[in-house]
């Protein structure tokens, strides 16, 4: 079903975009592309201006100021010609009405709306002590502001991090920049388990265990301690109790489907949406982390939490918001990070199951480094990278332009892999700016 869309510039369309993270800012780039003239409004509950998330973990650690941490200049809003209404939280949307309502009182028209309302972090429920002073979540501007404010005026020097994900383990390397003493509690058994082999999960643990970070998998934090308002440890499974002057909650993020739900659209795990980023409702699209969407690989809809990937589903959004039609072309799950030292990165299906997979790996006994690679029926379809990561782009580009790999199977796990060793058609694909994909 193709979107209600006008094919010719709506000069008096009025754009609402709940949000103001990547995904919105790629709506209003797709929205100011095709139509010049018309009104956009981005309402969101933070009040900062525009800023680029991933880099939340690094103002803690102290390794960029807040002027770098902006993903947007300063002046983005006049020069885009939005009316930005920020530190303001909406509370409703009526799609009968085409009306957004926030929680100062306002009513707020829109012809098209665009939901960019991101993730909410997760929060483990009946956690005893969990309203403690000092137990904090990590995903936003303000958290990394909060955290480094407390352990500034308490002086903290042992922390405990509920969780070995993405999220954890960034704020474990900040906590460590801080000479923080830190302990990660792992429910599963081994770190970043949803994103990489043993291998590879393994070689990051080390790179923990080398920053003195201590790792306790198959663990959780089954009561929090407080002393005087402020956390004072916790109790893990088991019964040990670990001393510490902060918590900090990092086991995931989840869809903010809170407004979608309210107005009655279809939802799953996040807000569902069709190729063209549209939702239940003909004239509200979704983006980012909150829209479940095509996965590439899979042929499913998922929601992929990925900043790239967010600003590309709000550009297309946009695009389509403003009459020009444009499809989404899938998500790739992806992920990069380097931890204590060490860059990873995974992309599309790294743990397969079932014989139509092949999978080849390898590992650099001199440097370290680790590579992993998956093929089904002559494609590549996912890999990981640890140490050496210098040839992901390509890896990514044949994954996405669903290349014959051919013979080149063995030839992509050498470490003098490059262009020159990919198919005829598709170098020239590269060479147009068209194959690799970072």
């Amino acid at each position: 079903m193709k979107p209600y869309i006008s094919r010719v510039t709506m000069s008096n369309t009025s754009y609402v975009l709940v949000g103001n993270s990547a995904a919105a800012v790629g709506a209003v780039a797709g929205i100011r592309q095709y139509d010049p003239r018309g009104s956009v409004t981005i309402i969101a509950k933070e009040p900062e201006h525009t800023y680029s998330r991933p880099l939340i973990s690094y103002l803690l650690a102290g390794k960029v100021d807040e002027k770098r941490m902006y993903y947007r200049p300063l002046d983005f809003y006049r020069k885009s010609r939005v009316q930005a209404l920020l530190g303001t939280l909406v509370t409703e949307v009526l799609p009968d009405r085409k009306v957004v309502k926030t929680s100062d009182g306002q009513e707020v028209l829109y012809d098209r709306l665009l939901l960019a309302t991101g993730g909410k972090p997760v929060v483990p429920p009946n956690l005893k002590g969990v309203e403690t002073g000092g137990v904090f979540t990590f995903t936003s501007w303000q958290d990394a502001r909060r955290i480094k404010e407390y352990i500034d005026k308490y002086q903290v020097r042992d922390a405990v991090v509920l969780g070995g994900g993405l999220i954890g383990l960034k704020s474990v390397e900040a906590l460590t920049a801080l000479g923080i003493k830190t302990t990660v509690l792992e429910l599963a058994e081994r770190v970043l388990s949803i994103t990489l082999d043993q291998t590879a999960s393994d070689l990051v643990a080390g790179a923990l265990e080398k920053k003195g970070v201590d790792l306790l998998c198959t663990s959780t934090v089954e009561a929090i301690h407080s002393r005087r308002g402020k956390v004072s440890g916790v109790t893990v499974t088991g019964g040990e109790k670990i001393e510490c002057g902060l918590v900090l909650l990092a086991i995931g993020v989840q869809p903010d489907t809170t407004l979608a739900m309210s107005a009655g659209l279809k939802v799953d795990r996040g807000i569902l949406v069709d190729d063209y980023l549209r939702t239940s409702e003909k004239d509200i699209f979704a983006a980012g982390d909150v829209a479940q969407a095509m996965e590439m690989l899979s042929g499913e809809k998922r929601a992929v939490p990925i900043w790239p990937l967010a600003y590309r589903q709000g550009l297309i959004a946009g695009s389509n918001m403003a009459g020009h039609e444009m499809t989404y072309e899938g998500s790739l799950a992806m992920n990069s990070v380097e931890i204590c030292g060490l860059p990873t990165i995974s992309a599309g299906i790294t743990s397969p199951e079932g014989e139509d997979y092949e999978v080849l790996t390898k590992k650099n006994k001199r440097t370290g480094a680790y590579k992993k690679i998956v093929f089904k029926d002559d494609r590549l379809v996912g890999f990981i990278m640890t140490g050496d990561i210098e040839r992901a782009g390509i890896m990514t580009g044949l994954i996405k332009g669903r290349v014959k790999i051919g013979g080149l199977k063995k030839k992509l796990m050498g470490d003098d892999f490059g262009v020159i060793n990919l198919p005829f058609d598709y170098r020239a694909q590269v060479a147009a700016g068209k194959g690799v994909y970072l």
